[in-house]
């Protein structure tokens, strides 16, 4: 018999703020996020792992604030004047520590901003003095601003968010996966998102249901 053939489906990651679960992993920040008019100096960091759940609160502030959404990697060549005329939120600032004009950019972005009356979002993954920033001005800028880290989840945000990843995929598991999932799993973000993808590509690839059976050959083949 052939192999089923695999079908990339789309992905329809759900961002509102009903979508957003809270634990202890995560209030402080949704805290700040939905006092942003209060934020010292009209700014503020969210700091956090791969997956933690930094964009959705950006999409959460972003309608909150009317907020204007542009990856860090993408200020290189862009209309900073332009951006500056509402709040905007800049994500993964980590991720330009090799481009000086993407920091010389973020940089005057900044000062635009706030000199607009506007408020300024950015996240990244870890403290910003180990993004590897290498403009000082624009370091002692992102020092000088307040941080809501988000950490790693505990068993019960854990639960939803692989709940959740298995929604945007349009998938429902078995009962009794997810809880051994939790209890078999590495406590991260990033893994929940790994095995949620390669139990979609196997239950595709083999027409099989999503099942604790299933979860446990992906966890034993890594």
């Amino acid at each position: 018999m052939s192999k089923q053939l695999n079908l990339t489906l789309p992905v329809r990651t759900a961002l509102g703020r009903d979508d957003f679960f809270v634990s202890p992993a995560n209030a402080m920040a949704l805290g700040l996020v939905e006092g942003w008019p209060n934020w010292s100096g009209g700014k503020l960091i969210i700091s956090g792992p791969s997956g933690s759940g930094k964009t959705h609160l950006v999409h959460v502030w972003a309608a909150l604030s009317d907020a204007r959404i542009i990856a860090a990697t993408d200020l290189e060549g862009s209309d900073i004047p332009d951006l500056a005329r509402e709040s905007v939120a800049v994500e993964d600032a980590h991720a330009i520590a090799d481009s000086p004009d993407a920091q010389n950019a973020l940089f005057h972005l900044h000062n635009l901003v706030l000199a607009e009356g506007h408020t300024l979002l950015v996240t990244g993954e870890g403290q910003p003095g180990h993004w590897g920033l290498t403009l000082p001005d624009l370091l002692s800028r992102m020092q000088g601003t307040t941080v809501a880290s988000l950490e790693q989840p505990d068993d019960m945000l854990l639960s939803v968010v692989l709940a959740k990843l298995f929604s945007d995929r349009q998938l429902a598991p078995h009962p009794d996966t997810i809880p051994y999932l939790v209890k078999q799993m590495d406590r991260s973000f990033e893994a929940a998102r790994q095995l949620v993808e390669q139990l979609d590509q196997l239950s595709l690839s083999e027409q099989r249901p999503i099942t604790r059976a299933l979860a446990k050959r992906v966890i034993e083949s890594d």
